[in-house]
């Protein structure tokens, strides 16, 4: 079993920036991938990154690469998405979730799932 609570979403500005962050707990959490999506009103949830478990690679999806950055630690057992030049269009509730696989981008290929965090992002 791996728990995930994600933090740090709120109201930001169009152009801001905003740092989320996941705290991943369980025996086995280095086992895991961990990855973020996102999920806007009325839309289906979307894949934006994933870290590898020994958080040596990590892998975008091509519509946040450049803007959005992925970064684990396993010495914390933390994951975050440092988010940059945001856009109404990026309000949505983000989630990480955990993956036995290597780097998946499907939302089915994710075992564990945290509440998510919303981010609004005002014009």
């Amino acid at each position: 079993q791996v728990q995930l609570v994600e933090s740090g979403g709120g109201l930001v500005q169009t152009g801001g920036s905003l740092r989320v962050s996941c705290a991943a707990s369980g025996r086995s959490v280095t086992d895991y991938a961990l990855g973020w999506f996102r999920q806007g009103p009325g839309k289906d949830r979307e894949f934006i990154a994933v870290a590898n478990k020994l958080a040596t690679i990590n892998h975008y999806s091509p519509s946040f690469k450049g803007r959005f950055t992925i970064d684990r630690d396993n010495t914390k057992n933390i994951l975050s998405l440092q988010m940059g030049g945001l856009k109404p269009e990026d309000t949505a509730v983000y989630y990480c979730a955990a993956s036995p696989l290597v780097l998946p981008v499907l939302p089915d290929s994710y075992r564990f799932w945290g509440q998510g965090t919303q981010v609004t992002v005002s014009s």
